[in-house]
């Protein structure tokens, strides 16, 4: 059952944020890989997975739409070996972020078992518009603008 966040009148053209909501609620909270996120500067933003014993062919990521979706598929190479305990489990992982709109993905590098992802958001420009009121029927053009 799906519960409308935006019901308000208030609220306009705000049905793009919500299926974003709805879709993160839907990722998987398994809690793996554990990642953490931090800003590293005005517009910089890093998120960091440990991904401890997968290699960069390991590895894939993407940006579908909204979505920063990475994904994490070792190759079993267990044939042979007998182990007396297995803990270190070689699991397949999908771990996705959802992006406010003009976020960029910057780079990524893989170092001593952590993935780094570096984003840049844009700062928000203040904008304001004085909107001209005339009469019924017309249209007026050409609103003055001042930022």
């Amino acid at each position: 059952m799906s519960t409308r966040l935006f019901t308000s009148p208030m609220f306009l053209g705000f049905d793009h944020l919500e299926q974003m909501l709805e879709r993160a609620a839907k990722t998987s909270s398994d809690g793996y890989p554990p990642y953490n996120i931090e800003q590293t500067g005005p517009s910089g933003l890093r998120i960091t997975l440990a991904v401890a014993g997968f290699v960069m062919d390991d590895l894939q990521i993407t940006q579908e739409d909204n979505q920063l979706v990475i994904r994490g598929r070792q190759n079993d190479d267990t044939q042979g070996r007998v182990f007396i305990h297995r803990g270190i489990a070689a699991r397949q992982f999908q771990r996705a972020f959802v992006m406010a709109e003009g976020i960029e993905v910057k780079g990524a590098w893989l170092d001593s078992g952590l993935l780094h992802i570096d984003l840049a958001r844009p700062l928000p420009a203040s904008k304001v518009r004085t909107i001209r009121i005339g009469t019924p029927g017309t249209v007026v053009e050409g609103e003055a603008d001042s930022e």
